[in-house]
């Protein structure tokens, strides 16, 4: 993490991710954290949330600001942006992270799953966007980070409703970004390959599923990790990429 570049716009950002307690989202946090910016992230999980706060306040010095919220929960995703433009200043970057990849057979998927589902992985990317654009438009300039996917891109089977979701962010960032542009607000996002972990090696991967998808479909021979999102999301927000809106940045080792 130490030896990534800084942007020196971001030392000054209030900065909001959801999803950023664990996984690529405490990735993302502490990359932001290190880069001096004021960290707000939105979290269901307290117990992990609250050690990532005191584990950065040590490394850091700089704590970031954990908000406890149920992402489906439009009305407390709302309050949740407030609050952290009440602490740390209008919002200047947002990074929609949260997400579930849950497992399903075409056969399984309930009408009240498949609503279950996009209310975690898509409905929260528009409503958070919502929430802070006010701030970013009175400013004149913002960054908003989508977390996609190239899982929708690959024909993967086993996740019909969470590919769904992902391709739903592409659409989502175009459209934000024409609507936006204007304003000065640029939208892009960010859309991983198999990015190892924990939760992906409690639930679906092993070693040997892991070491065959590098082996047979990465360009690059090694396993992706939650740092290698850290840069290229950190770009994106920055004003390394001013230029830059509408875009799908692929990070996956070379699969597509």
């Amino acid at each position: 993490m130490e030896n990534l570049p800084l942007y020196k716009d971001l030392a000054t950002a209030s900065v909001l991710i959801t999803g950023g307690g664990s996984g690529i989202g405490a990735a993302l946090t502490e990359g932001f954290v290190r880069q001096g910016a004021k960290v707000a992230f939105i979290d269901i999980d307290t117990s992990a949330s609250n050690a990532l706060c005191d584990r950065l306040e040590g490394d850091c010095g700089n704590r970031p600001l954990f908000l406890h919220v149920d992402l489906t929960d439009i009305d407390a995703l709302g309050q949740a942006a407030d609050k952290a433009a009440q602490v740390h200043g209008a919002i200047s970057v947002l990074v929609n992270n949260a997400a579930r990849d849950d497992r399903n057979t075409v056969e399984d998927v309930s009408a009240e799953w498949w609503d279950k589902n996009h209310a975690i992985n898509l409905r929260p990317h528009f409503f958070a966007a919502q929430a802070v654009v006010a701030g970013m438009k009175a400013a004149g300039r913002g960054a908003i980070v989508n977390m996609s996917s190239i899982s929708f891109m690959v024909n993967g089977g086993e996740y019909p409703v969470y590919a769904s979701a992902k391709a739903g962010i592409i659409g989502l960032t175009k459209s934000l970004a024409g609507a936006l542009g204007p304003h000065g607000i640029r939208v892009n996002a960010l859309a991983p390959g198999m990015v190892i972990t924990e939760r992906q090696k409690s639930l679906w991967l092993n070693d040997e599923v892991i070491d065959a998808h590098v082996e047979s479909r990465q360009c690059l021979k090694r396993r992706l990790a939650p740092l290698d999102m850290v840069g290229p999301c950190l770009f994106l927000a920055s004003d390394a990429s001013g230029a830059m809106t509408a875009q799908t940045m692929i990070v996956d080792g070379g699969v597509m």
